[in-house]
């Protein structure tokens, strides 16, 4: 017996991750770009927000595995814990 595994976000949560993402990385962009300052301040700021936007994937990503594999585990102790109680016999006595 398998069990199709459901999302647990729905599409606009997902859209509206990504247009948050967008609207705060290109906000903070032209920030930078309009910023009175010299054009190295503004290479070293653009580097910093492509520094941290990466980062956030990654650690995202790390996240996700981590979960990942815990949910995995758990399946198999579950099935393992099934098995057990399906061939276990509360009624069998032993030594007679």
């Amino acid at each position: 017996m398998t069990t199709s595994v459901q999302p647990r976000t729905t599409s606009a949560y997902y859209v509206q991750a990504i247009a948050s993402f967008a609207l705060s990385g290109g906000s903070l962009a032209i920030g930078i770009a309009y910023l009175p300052v010299s054009a190295w301040m503004r290479a070293f700021l653009a580097v910093g927000l492509l520094y941290v936007i990466t980062s956030a994937f990654t650690l995202a990503k790390v996240i996700r595995d981590r979960q990942e594999s815990t949910e995995i585990v758990t399946r198999v102790d579950q099935a393992r814990l099934e098995k057990l109680l399906a061939e276990h016999d509360p009624f069998k006595v032993e030594g007679i």
